[in-house]
């Protein structure tokens, strides 16, 4: 088998200097050490995976992509396929934070109703006992049970510290709304662990489920994530659940509801910049002239008293308003 070229080397380095890059960027490094555009040269490029795969194979790595959980961006990373003591050496994690972060990630992918996510201070809590005794199985019966020393010491600032440290380095990710997820490094390396662990796997692409969509009939387990439930078949107009047809309750994504109504035109909640003079400004507008003009009880009287006042008053208020938006 040929040798891999300086090109595939750097697409290498790229991953191991850089971590776990998104598609535009891991495209861009394609793209200046080749210069070819992947989406222009999807063969290509899917060749070049393919040898680099072939070397790494012999040494247990293996150059992956994976979907994020929470926005289904395409990343790219480095994995090590095995999980013996030899490749343990290599983490610069103890043994008391390895075990924080494995019960922070069991509790977020055991999660029943798939929301991919735990409280800052759940997270915290996590005990790291369960973890010790966990993995000693059968020893741990018909006997006094130890838990090391650096188990039981574990601080809450370690653990504040050691979060802050996962995140960082992309093992977990802070959520939105405050809470801890998983980082895509999790999300690359824990897939055979998601499979043997049960973890439900996504109808649409087969991946495991922490963070989706479950359906609403009883007795009905599909789990479908959010980035994947536009592919589903359709029928008359209907969202339907693949496994027993019931119409699936799709909530589109705030950044496609917000593209969408970037090539719809203006829906209800936003109406259009031009209005019918005599027609009141919305509750929208009365708070924007609050906030601009910091004139409260102007603004109060106008919206009380607007159907009794004369045209060149309403004028003046949709004027104003205008000039505000």
């Amino acid at each position: 088998m040929p040798s891999l070229s300086w090109k595939h080397h750097t697409l290498i380095q790229a991953l191991i200097t850089r971590g776990p890059l998104k598609e535009k960027d891991f495209h861009a490094v394609f793209s200046g050490v080749t210069g070819k555009n992947p989406g222009a040269h999807q063969e290509l490029f899917n060749d070049y995976l393919l040898k680099v795969n072939r070397e790494l194979s012999s040494c247990q790595f293996e150059l992956r992509g994976c979907r994020d959980q929470y926005d289904g961006n395409v990343w790219y990373g480095l994995v090590n396929n095995v999980a013996d003591e030899q490749s343990k050496l290599g983490t610069k994690y103890s043994v008391p934070q390895i075990a924080f972060y494995k019960g922070i990630i069991e509790a977020i992918a055991h999660d029943v109703m798939a929301q991919g996510s735990i409280s800052n201070i759940d997270a915290l809590n996590v005990r790291l006992e369960n973890q010790i005794l966990g993995g000693m199985g059968s020893e741990s019966q018909g006997g006094p049970l130890h838990v090391p020393a650096a188990i039981r010491n574990f601080t809450m600032s370690q653990k504040e510290k050691t979060l802050d440290e996962l995140v960082q380095d992309k093992w977990l990710c802070c959520t939105p709304d405050g809470n801890i997820g998983l980082g895509v490094r999790s999300c690359l390396d824990l897939r055979s662990w998601f499979h043997s662990s049960d973890i439900p796997s996504c109808e649409v692409c087969n991946e495991a489920v922490v963070k989706g969509e479950l359906c609403q009939t009883e007795g009905c387990a599909v789990r479908i994530h959010h980035y994947c439930q536009k592919k589903f078949s359709q029928k008359r107009g209907e969202i339907l659940c693949p496994r027993c047809g019931k119409q699936w309750h799709y909530q589109l994504p705030k950044a496609e509801a917000l593209e969408e109504e970037k090539q719809n035109g203006p829906t209800q909640s936003q109406p259009p910049t031009g209005r019918n003079r005599g027609q009141p400004p919305t509750g929208r507008e009365r708070k924007r002239l609050r906030t601009n003009r910091g004139d409260d009880s102007d603004t109060v009287a106008c919206s009380s008293t607007q159907a009794s006042q004369p045209d060149s008053d309403m004028r003046r208020i949709t004027r104003s308003s205008a000039r505000l938006r």
